[in-house]
């Protein structure tokens, strides 16, 4: 009875681990694919803040170049910026050239016809991400344009959702690396021999790699075409190489060649000294005088520096290349996010490597209580540095209290300001646990007494087995007259005896295998009897369950436009869109002669970039209309060096001028100045500022 119970025992302790790490993979699948179906296409870092012509904006005379100014420099190449008429046909150069600071422009040829123009454009931020838009302006008045914008957006597509893919793969693996590393270096080494530990490390280092490669094949679709046919297209790889983005990932692969190198030697050479260091403590050997302590230490030094070096290359290779290169502070930016993204890697690298070896280690080499308090210690010291690089990194990326609340950017700051909170809180009860974690001599003993039985039961049965063989008679005591029959039956018995054998051998491994599944299920028992144990294991569990929800969420935020390059990307799109509404100005003059004194109230509708229709009335100090022979208007954008635009207004009645289609070529605060002529020699110009646009 004990030995059908006990597998069946050890079949639902592993069938419960087997449910739990399935429930992860779920949860880790499900936020992915959420994340990624509200993440596509990518969000641009770099934002269109302005332009020349301006959005939407009627100029008089078709202009030479068309400028774009973007809220950081970018990458452009021939083509990123077109220009097309009406009839969707391209008028500029093809030639974008730096025309200083962060604004770009393009040359149009000459002739062009009166109508409405688009500008598309096409280019790659300085943080490696693209960014794509178009917008319109007219040259005499707006007509009908055949262009239709159709393609999708950059970064978007297929390509796009597998690049977004490999970077979430690349972060997840960069934290199994480093962080499971760290964990075997710094608070467990005896995990360094533990097959479980090792396949984890070795799962990260093959993830980042794996996708690593992707990401530099993907990139030069992602930034460009968006078509899956040109991922090996050798002359975009070429290209990529010489960007930023192309050499920070060969830079992390040839990091990642000499963590191949660290990994063999922190599973090889370093998991057998260890080994042998536990075997000569436990037989009282010194290996003739060899201070294997010291060798010990000098080897986990060593790997500790080369794997410090390494780690902080690999997360280099993103802060060179991704949001702390670009903006302001980049120089001290760029080493603190590379603090960031290590510390994030030992929390939540070391957390899965305890969370694996509290489930799958095997139960002779059970992680132990000061391993746990080691780790307790190096996650908090990495709490406090992801806070206050966080921090640094929060106002930097955000910029005010609007953008943290008004910006998805911001929003998933909050998300992920609480999802921090929470595995703090859960990690404070893991301390709890941890403080009432002992592991009584008593148990160990009664396990390794069950895991010695369990692995000789079967050897002795077996030997006991061998021995019951039947025994053989010699041939020369045997009579010679019965020596034939003798023979036939020695034949006969011998063939028994191997189907007897055989049979034996088959009962003893049976046997071995029941006696294994026993002392397996009773080490189980006696490992799970320890509450404390148990509920840390319950608690770690929760800590992955919800850091894995944390990963996706940063890694979203790596995608995302910042807070505060959103907030001044749409301060400039209103600001170049937003209509005041009717203007009416009243201006009062005097042009020095008799009955020369009066008001012209200037009124414009809507007061917008674009056609405006604009009505004068001319009125004597009684408020009755003043009939005036000549009223004229002129605009004047100091600011841009644009004007005076005059514009001469039609009689409608007694002291009643219009004009309609007054063209505003651009928003800003503009001088209308007003020029009231009374008599033939007597005139004035009286002038008022106004926003329009």
């Amino acid at each position: 009875m004990t030995q059908t119970i006990a597998p069946r025992a050890a079949a639902t302790t592993t069938g419960g681990v087997a449910f739990r790490v399935r429930v992860l993979l779920l949860l880790l699948l499900a936020v992915i694919g959420a994340v990624l179906a509200g993440a596509a296409p990518a969000s641009a870092h770099a934002a269109l803040t302005g332009s020349d012509p301006q959005q939407g904006a009627v100029v008089s005379r078709a202009p030479t170049q068309v400028s774009l100014t973007f809220s950081e420099q970018v990458a452009m190449s021939d083509g990123s910026v077109r220009v097309l008429d009406p009839k969707g046909k391209r008028v500029d150069t093809g030639k974008a050239t730096d025309l200083g600071g962060t604004t770009y422009g393009v040359k149009l040829h000459s002739g062009l016809p009166d109508g409405t123009f688009t500008v598309t454009y096409q280019v790659v931020s300085a943080d490696s991400h693209p960014v794509s838009g178009a917008f319109t302006f007219s040259v005499g008045a707006p007509s009908q344009t055949s262009v239709a914008l159709s393609d999708p957006a950059v970064g978007g597509g297929v390509v796009g959702a597998l690049y977004g893919v490999g970077r979430y793969v690349s972060y997840a693996g960069f934290i199994l690396l480093v962080g499971g590393a760290a964990f075997v270096l710094a608070c467990w080494q005896r995990g360094a021999g533990v097959r479980p530990v090792q396949r984890l490390v070795v799962s990260g280092w093959l993830a980042l790699t794996g996708a690593t490669l992707a990401l530099l094949l993907l990139r030069g679709s992602y930034v460009g075409s968006g078509k899956v046919g040109d991922i090996f297209d050798l002359t975009l790889l070429g290209q990529v190489l010489q960007t930023k983005s192309g050499a920070a990932l060969v830079s992390r692969l040839l990091l990642l060649a000499a963590g191949a190198l660290f990994i063999a030697v922190l599973f090889g050479a370093y998991a057998r000294r260890d080994e042998a260091d536990a075997s000569d403590k436990d037989d009282g050997s010194d290996k003739g005088g060899v201070d294997v302590d010291a060798e010990k230490r000098d080897l986990t030094f060593g790997l500790a520096i080369g794997g410090a070096v390494v780690a902080a290359g690999l997360a280099a290779s993103w802060a060179m290349a991704e949001h702390a290169s670009t903006g302001i502070q980049a120089g001290l930016a760029m080493p603190v996010d590379v603090l960031h993204l290590l510390a994030v890697a030992v929390w939540l690298g070391g957390l899965s490597t305890l969370l694996v070896a509290l489930f799958r280690a095997p139960a002779e080499t059970q992680i132990d209580t000061v391993a746990v308090r080691r780790f307790s210690r190096l996650a908090f010291g990495s709490v406090t540095v992801l806070a206050a690089t966080g921090i640094y990194q929060s106002w930097r990326q955000v910029g005010s209290w609007s953008a943290l609340t008004g910006t998805w950017y911001g929003q998933l700051l909050l998300i992920k300001i609480g999802l921090v909170a929470v595995l703090v809180g859960i990690a404070w009860i893991s301390r709890r646990w941890t403080a009432q974690l002992s592991e009584a001599p008593r148990t160990k003993a009664m396990a390794t007494a069950g895991a010695k039985a369990g692995t000789t039961a079967g050897a002795t049965a077996l030997a006991e087995l061998r021995t019951k063989q039947p025994t053989k008679v010699p041939a020369n005591s045997r009579d010679s007259s019965s020596e034939g029959s003798d023979s036939r039956d020695a034949n006969s018995g011998g063939s028994n005896s191997a189907g007897s054998n055989s049979a034996n051998s088959r009962r003893a491994a049976q046997l071995a295998r029941q006696q294994a599944a026993v002392a397996t299920a009773r080490q189980k028992r006696l490992r799970d009897a320890d509450p404390a144990r148990a509920g840390l294991r319950r608690s770690v569990l929760a800590e992955a369950g919800v850091a894995v929800v944390l990963l996706a969420v940063t890694t979203v935020l790596t995608s995302t436009e910042p807070g505060r390059t959103e907030e001044a990307a749409q301060q400039a799109t209103s600001s170049s869109s937003q209509r005041s509404g009717p203007l009416s100005l009243k201006l009062p003059f005097d042009t020095g002669g008799q009955d020369g004194k009066g008001t012209a109230e200037v009124t414009l509708d809507p007061a917008r970039v674009g056609g405006n229709e604009m009505h004068v009335f001319v009125e004597r100090p009684n408020g009755k209309a003043f009939d005036v022979p000549e009223v004229k208007v002129a605009f004047t954008l100091a600011a841009k060096k644009i004007g005076p635009l005059p514009v001469t207004p039609d009689r409608i009645a007694t002291g009643h001028w219009s004009a309609i289609g007054v063209q505003i070529p651009m928003a800003g605060d503009w001088e209308i100045a007003v020029t009231v002529r009374t008599s033939d020699i007597d005139q004035t110009t009286v002038t008022k500022n106004a926003k329009i646009g």
